[in-house]
């Protein structure tokens, strides 16, 4: 076995045993075949998740080079049986859906850039840039009845300044225009999101009980995303929502995937809606509070304050109640993204001139990269 096919090896048995793949190492695996596409060389693979199961097939590449041992991240199974018969064509087929899948959502993310101009480019805080990804159940993608829906509930058009709309972006699937000092793109892709990660991070949102099993049901999905040009992060957040829930009324909606969680559409559109009536920053769309419950305590997390340019907070080993740990969490994260509030290392923070709850920043237990902890 050359290094190469040892790499590859040891690639798809990693990816194979994290947990939302098999969660353990296949009982057996073996090289099946190889291939070529698009310059890149490839391996299949057929595996057993137990020893007397069927074999299933994977696929990993590409390598550009005979002496690369990294793959360029198309390495995917769809944990179907393995049939020696048509292995390369499926195989193959999973290779163009993931290319397919991050063609598009950097062609969405350029085509948006180029419209935002430097400003956005050169924003490397992530402040004032929020995307998501609308999961549809059929591969159907209505950019017009979104459209629609932009203008109707939001007053927000997606045409160009003459009154003349982009067909050749619409024909691809993509539609990128400007409203406000912001660059509003959207992207169909006719492909689930890749390695089971929505299904996975819908599993945390304990206010929607169905929600990893409605995830599954997913087989395209719509890249939503907003940048910054001149406007605030809160102005950007709130367009990204209007353009979010212009998206979940589609009737193939299943869920948003976005902010760590995969929201319910009824209760998104719900927040939304209040934006009409009473203009409240609808917070709830954009930062997620997730809870996770141990022997030591109750543990909480946000994810989404990170687009605001903030660090994400965490809460360990609280002895709270859960409902207590959440509102603490909601406030204050509205109290930073609302007020523009940077906590620092070092300091305490509180909501009574007697409390006084230190914070320390150190590696996140929950959440990528180095969060700000605060006891309570």
């Amino acid at each position: 076995m050359t290094a190469q096919q040892q790499a590859a090896m040891q690639s798809m048995i990693n990816w194979l045993s994290d947990e939302r793949e098999l969660g353990r190492k296949p009982s057996k695996i073996e090289i099946a075949g190889e291939f070529d596409l698009h310059d890149m060389h490839y391996y299949i693979f057929k595996y057993k998740k137990t020893l007397l199961g069927k074999w299933l097939l994977a696929v990993c590449g590409g390598y550009e080079d005979p002496s690369d041992t990294e793959h360029c991240g198309h390495i995917f199974s769809e944990m179907q049986p393995y049939d020696p018969a048509s292995a390369k064509q499926e195989a193959i087929a999973m290779v163009e859906m993931i290319r397919e899948y991050w063609m598009k959502q950097a062609a969405a993310i350029e085509a948006a850039q180029q419209e935002g101009g430097a400003e956005s480019q050169d924003d490397s805080s992530g402040s004032g840039i929020f995307n998501g990804f609308v999961l549809l159940n059929s591969s159907e993608c209505d950019l017009e009845q979104v459209k629609e829906n932009l203008l109707k509930d939001w007053n927000i058009s997606s045409s160009s300044a003459e009154g003349e709309s982009h067909p050749e972006e619409e024909k691809e699937g993509i539609l990128v225009f400007e409203v406000d000092g912001f660059t509003a793109a959207l992207s169909f892709v006719d492909a689930p999101v890749p390695n089971g990660e929505a299904e996975h991070y819908a599993q945390g949102n304990y206010l929607w009980r169905e929600a990893a099993e409605i995830t599954k049901t997913h087989v395209s999905q719509i890249i939503v995303a907003v940048f910054t040009r001149s406007g605030s992060p809160l102005d950007s957040g709130k367009l990204y929502t209007k353009l979010a829930a212009s998206c979940l009324k589609l009737p193939n909606a299943i869920g948003l995937y976005s902010s760590g969680t995969v929201f319910q559409p009824e209760l998104f559109l719900e927040m939304a809606e209040m934006m009409k009536s009473d203009d409240p920053f609808p917070l709830l769309n954009l930062v997620h509070v997730g809870l996770v419950g141990t022997e030591t305590g109750m543990n909480g997390y946000t994810h989404g304050l990170k687009s605001f340019g903030k660090d994400e907070i965490e809460v360990l080993n609280s002895q709270t109640s859960p409902a207590e740990l959440r509102d603490f969490l909601i406030d204050i994260s509205g109290y930073i993204v609302e007020y523009n509030v940077t906590l620092m290392d070092g300091e305490t923070i509180g909501f009574s001139a007697e409390q006084k709850l230190p914070i320390t920043r150190s590696e996140g237990v929950y959440v990528n990269g180095e969060s700000l902890k605060i006891k309570f």
